[in-house]
């Protein structure tokens, strides 16, 4: 006897995943950051390689620059001096290309950081930190900015991909708290992150993998908030 088929098995959870995202709660931004010397604010990828140019860049992740730089300014105005941009800086031979199509050398125009993050005013006292593969904690500067920072007790993560990028960060500091010990929150808000889309019809005549933005969005904001990452719809600015 054959086995319903997997959307139709997982059809319940499916409904109960869109119900979940569409009640997220929507939190005030000056009561998070109360103690705004204990916050920081880590965006993921706000670059032109994933933004406006190049193979990987996509709409939905540009749709992004707008409530990002909103919410740095808001965050910078509560005063919050902790701003991390990790940033795909890859080497030209770097073997994450077996996997992506090459994108975000080091010295090109997709490895810059988006032009709207650059013109707030206080670009120059944010901290880039590049990174060579999807993760922001393996081989980078990130961990030893986190060591000297140990009063930093609450991390709102932003940027792409939700399913990537985010992803990892979100989960790895998360997993790195539980871990040491350490008391931390980490908030990921769902309308400064997504993921690109690629629809199976698009991947075929390409001869890749397709890639559904929307429920791969929604099962990992789901994995995080699973693993006591606190997933929200949005801050109140």
């Amino acid at each position: 006897m054959n086995s319903p088929k997997l959307s139709e098995r997982s059809k319940p959870f499916i409904d109960y995943l869109e119900t979940w995202l569409a009640i997220l709660p929507q939190v005030d931004l000056r009561e998070t950051l109360a103690e705004p010397a204990k916050a920081a604010i880590i965006s993921t990828d706000m670059i032109n390689g994933f933004c406006r140019s190049g193979p990987l860049a996509s709409p939905r992740v540009e749709a992004l620059i707008s409530p990002i730089s909103r919410l740095l300014r808001a965050a910078w105005e509560l005063g919050v001096r902790n701003i991390i941009l990790t940033q795909d800086t890859h080497d030209p031979d770097a073997l994450e290309f077996e996997a992506y199509p090459p994108h975000c050398v080091r010295g090109t125009e997709e490895a810059e950081t988006v032009a709207e993050i650059k013109q707030l005013p206080f670009y120059d006292r944010m901290v880039v930190i590049e990174k060579n593969t999807i993760s922001s904690n393996l081989e980078t500067a990130l961990d030893g900015w986190i060591e000297d920072h140990p009063e930093v007790d609450r991390y709102i993560i932003v940027g792409n991909c939700s399913d990537i990028c985010v992803y990892q960060m979100a989960l790895a500091l998360r997993l790195q708290a539980n871990a040491q010990g350490r008391q931390r929150r980490v908030i990921v808000p769902q309308n400064c992150v997504d993921t690109f889309d690629t629809p199976v019809s698009t991947a075929k005549e390409l001869g890749i993998l397709p890639h559904d933005g929307d429920l791969l969005h929604h099962v990992f904001l789901y994995h995080l908030a699973l693993n006591a990452v606190e997933v929200i719809d949005s801050f109140n600015l």
